[in-house]
Formats: structure tokens, sequence, C-alpha cells
């Protein structure tokens, strides 16, 4: 009973007592992480199936055994039944919660991307978010045909030329391990990821990448890149859409397209009605064609109720793990491209370099 305890009250100083970022960056983010994030990986890559389905499934089939040995065990008392259980539970969601920090999760409270960059704030602007839509359309137009003439990795494969781009990308933000990149899965959630809108997530106990199975392949790409970002240990969105949007521009010309596909939507919020209706007219009819096929299958396959009640469960989730901003975090990325300096071929300026 007191090993319980201590594990129950081990997770609650874990989720409530502050750490310094500095603290987090040098001894886990940068210290531990990078020792077990090279095995865990390697080892889920080594099957086709999901492990956090297996987890889920063990997890919950384990749970039931012992739902019912605690049945048979405090015969026909309700009170002993429901606080057993009760604890059990309690006790199970302190180890998971501890295992998920342990093996990931206290990214989430590293130091932003932004210290190691050269940011300025006031280069975020209106107007230069018009200049930056205005380039997108043109990327989009000049990839749209080599991209897809040249098409897109079958799903569930390593792009090898995307993962040689995430490994320049990691090099140029001054990452000193080898990060290995997992290999895209698809996982028994998809029925949630399909309704909810969900394109893909990180398994933050085996570090896999889990990618919609109902993905148009022009978006897979930049949404492997995007979950390969949280596996190297940026936790935070707009960060692992910042690599992931890099990584897709050191791609072929098909990951181009995908990253630039990604950047498109993104800018809509940060435009008037205006300027995102002149801009669009630039628009060829093959990427306007595929951005309406993106929009139709989100139309077709989300649910809004359950992505609404999706997001209001990740946003709480992404504010417990000291994420401020929530589900707004997404839309950051847009001030991190038109905030951060740029060497030639997009390369981000380190502070100090």
């Amino acid at each position: 009973m007191k090993g319980r305890v201590v594990l129950v009250l081990g997770a609650v100083a874990a989720a409530l007592v502050p750490l310094s970022p500095g603290l987090v960056e040098r001894a886990y983010s940068t210290g531990f992480y990078p020792l077990c994030q090279p095995l865990l990986t390697s080892a889920s890559n080594l099957v086709p199936f999901s492990l956090l389905d297996v987890l889920i499934a063990g997890l919950f089939g384990a749970w039931l055994v012992a739902f019912g040995l605690e049945r048979r065990r405090t015969r026909g008392s309700w009170v002993r039944l429901v606080g057993g259980v009760a604890l059990r539970t309690v006790v199970w969601s302190a180890t998971l919660y501890l295992a998920f920090l342990l093996a990931w999760g206290l990214n989430y409270r590293r130091q932003p991307l932004t210290d190691r960059l050269e940011y300025q704030a006031e280069a975020v602007s209106p107007a230069s978010a018009r200049m930056l839509a205005d380039r997108v359309v043109d990327e989009l137009n000049a990839l749209y045909g080599s991209a897809h003439q040249l098409g897109w990795a079958e799903p569930g494969a390593v792009d090898r030329s995307l993962a040689d781009a995430f490994r320049r990308v990691q090099d140029e933000l001054g990452v000193r391990w080898m990060v290995v990149v997992a290999r895209p899965k698809t996982t028994l959630l998809n029925f949630y990821f399909r309704r909810a809108g969900v394109t893909g997530m990180t398994d933050p106990y085996f570090l896999e990448t889990l990618v919609a199975r109902d993905l148009l392949p022009y978006e897979r790409p930049f949404v492997v890149a995007h979950e390969w970002s949280h596996v190297a240990g940026f936790a935070e969105e707009s960060e692992a859409s910042f690599i992931g949007w890099l990584t897709c521009l050191r791609g072929a010309p098909p990951a181009q397209y995908s990253g630039w596909l990604f950047l498109h939507d993104e800018l809509a919020d940060a435009l008037s009605d205006d300027d995102r209706q002149l801009v669009d007219t630039r628009l060829s009819p093959g990427p306007r064609g595929d951005l309406q096929a993106i929009a139709r299958r989100v139309r077709d396959q989300v649910s809004p109720r359950v992505a609404s009640a999706g997001l209001r469960v990740y946003d709480e989730y992404l504010k417990a793990n000291s994420v401020e901003a929530g589900v707004a975090s997404y839309r950051d990325v847009v001030r991190l491209v038109l905030g951060v300096r740029f060497g030639p071929g997009w390369t981000p300026r380190l502070v100090g370099r």
C-alpha cells in the first residue's frame, strides 16, 4: 500500500511542481531522451502494427480481469468493489503518466525553439503574411506537375528522401544526436481519427508515428514529417509543424508540394478575406483541385461534434502539459515562418552563428 501511495504522490508532484526549462533541456531533452528515443523507435519499427494499439488493448483486458477478480474478492460489497476499482484505476493512471513523462512527455517543458533561432517578432505582420501567401501560390503552381508525375511513397513505407531531408533539418537546428525516424503506421484508433479530423499522432510510449489511413497522398509527407518532429523531441505543435515544413522543403518535389499545401491552409487565418481571395485567384487549376479534394475529404469524413469534443479534450491536455496556448499553438507556425530569419534555401539562422 505504501508503494502505491508513493507512486500516486510522485505522479501528482511531477504534474504540479514547476521545472526550469533550462534544466529540462539539459538533463532530459538533450540528455536522457537522446539515449531513449533511438532504442524505443528502433524496437517499434521492427513490427508493422501499432504497439500503442497493443498497449491499449492489453490494459483494457487487464482492467477487466482485475475487475472480475475484485468483484469475486469483495463478495457483493459494492462499497469495497468501487473503492478497489477506484484505487487500482488511480494507481494505473499514475504509472502511465510517469511512463509518459519519462518516455517523451517532459519535452513539453523544454526551452522553446525560438531560444535557439534568430527570431524577430516585428517581422510578423499582415503585409509579410500576404507576401508569404504569394510565395506559397508560386511554389504550388510550379511544383504541381513534377510532384504528381513523380508520385508519393506507399503508405507504411519510409520515404528515404524525406528521411534524409529530416536529418538535414535536425543538423541545421543544432541537434547533435541521431534521431531514428519511425515507420508510418496505421492504428485501430483510425475510426476516431476519421471522425475527429486527426491526421496523425505520435505514440508517446513506443515513439511510433501513426498516420490517418484516409489521407490523400499529397497530405501524407507533411503529416509524417510533423510527427517525426515530435519523435525528435519537439513536442510543441507549432514547432513540430515548422520543422515538418522545413523537412518537406528539403525533400523531393512531392514532399515540397505537400509542405506548401500545408502552409497554404495555415495562412488562411492570417489573411484578410480580400487578400485571401486575391491570392487564391492566382492558383492554377491543379493545386486548386488538390486543395478542394482535401476540403471534400474533411467535409465527408469529419463529424463537427466529434471534432469539437476532441479539440476541447486536446486543448486541456496541451494546457496541462505547459502549452498555454492549447490547440491555438497549431496556428503559431505562421508566426515562426514569418518571424524566424532564414539564410539561403530557407535555412533557419541559429543564435550566435
